[in-house]
C-alpha cells in the first residue's frame, strides 16, 4: 500500500508540472483564437456578396465527430465524459442521420469500437507530436471531407480547461464554420460595425485566407484544452488516490497493531497462567 502511495505521488507530482506548461499554452492560445473569430464575423457582416464554401451549411445527412480523448488512464472522469457525450449525440440523434468519428487518443478508440460505432480514422500517438502542424494537417483532413461532400456536418467533442479541478464537455460545430455571437453588450449595427478597412487584394482573398485558418486554430485550442484537462484531471485523481491511500495504510496499521497486542497480551496471560500453575 506504502509504494502504491508513492506512486500516486510522483504521477500527481509529474501530472502538476505538465499542467502548468499547458495551461500557459492554452491562456496564450485563446485571445487568438477568439480575435479571429470575431475578425471573420467583422469582415462578413461588412461585405455583401462574398462567401466560402466552408462558411455555407446544407441539410445534415451525415455527421463526423471528432472526439478527443487521451492514450492514458488514471484521470478520474477525463475520458469517461466525452465518451458519455459522443454516445448520447448518438443515442439523440435522428436515425435518418449517419455517423462516423474521428479519434485522437486511444481511449475514445477503444471505447468506440466496443460500442460498436464507426471510426473512420484514428489519429494514434497524436499527442507525443502536438503542435500547431500536426493540427492543421488534422482540420485540413476533416476540411477535404466537407468540401468534397462525404460528409455535411463536423462537430467537436471535447474537455474544455476551466481549473485544474473543473474540466467541462463541449460539443461544439467545427464545419460548417460558425461566426461567433457579438460580445456582450455590443450590437452588430453599432460603431464597430459601421468602421470599415481596406482589404489587398480584396475582401473575398482575406476570407479565403483566414476561414481555413480560422478552423484550424479551432481544432488545434480545442487539443490544447484537452491536454491542459487531463493533466488537471490526472492530478486531482492522483491526490484523492494519495489520500486514500494515506486513510487505508492508517487503518491497516491500526488494524496490525491491535492485532498484534492481542496476541502478546494473549502469549502474557498464557505465561502468567502457567506460572500460577506451578505454583
Amino acid at each position: 500500500m506504502k509504494s502504491t502511495q508513492k506512486i500516486t505521488k510522483a504521477m500527481k507530482m509529474v501530472s502538476a508540472a505538465k499542467l502548468r506548461r499547458a495551461q500557459n499554452a492554452i491562456v496564450a492560445a485563446r485571445p487568438y483564437a477568439r480575435a479571429l473569430d470575431q475578425m471573420i464575423a467583422d469582415l462578413v457582416s461588412r461585405s455583401e456578396g462574398i462567401s466560402h464554401p466552408l462558411l455555407t451549411s446544407r441539410p445534415v445527412r451525415r455527421v463526423e465527430i471528432l472526439a478527443i480523448t487521451s492514450d492514458r488512464g488514471l484521470a478520474g472522469g477525463f475520458n469517461a465524459n466525452v465518451i458519455r457525450r459522443v454516445a448520447r449525440f448518438d443515442y439523440e440523434r435522428d436515425r435518418s442521420t449517419s455517423l462516423r468519428l474521428t479519434t485522437v487518443g486511444r481511449k475514445g478508440l477503444e471505447a468506440f469500437r466496443r460500442r460498436h460505432l464507426e471510426v473512420r480514422k484514428d489519429h494514434a500517438g497524436f499527442f507525443n507530436r502536438l503542435s500547431y502542424d500536426t493540427a492543421r494537417g488534422l482540420a485540413e483532413e476533416l476540411t477535404a471531407e466537407f468540401l468534397e461532400d462525404r460528409v455535411d456536418q463536423v462537430l467537436l467533442v471535447y474537455n474544455e480547461f476551466v481549473s485544474a479541478i473543473i474540466q467541462r464537455v463541449v460539443l461544439t460545430p467545427l464545419l460548417p464554420f460558425e461566426r461567433p455571437a457579438h460580445p456582450e453588450g455590443e450590437s452588430p449595427s453599432g460603431l464597430r460595425s459601421m468602421i470599415d478597412f481596406e482589404y489587398e487584394p480584396s475582401k473575398q482573398a482575406v476570407l479565403d485566407k483566414l476561414v481555413p485558418q480560422a478552423v484550424a486554430i479551432r481544432v488545434y485550442r480545442a487539443l490544447l484544452e484537452s491536454v491542459a484537462s487531463e493533466h488537471g484531471a490526472r492530478m486531482s485523481a492522483m491526490e484523492n488516490a494519495t489520500n486514500n491511500a494515506e486513510d487505508a495504510i492508517s487503518k491497516l496499521t491500526l488494524n496490525y497493531n491491535r492485532t498484534r497486542q492481542a496476541a502478546i497480551t494473549k502469549e502474557l496471560m498464557e505465561i502468567v497462567s502457567g506460572a500460577e500453575a506451578l505454583k
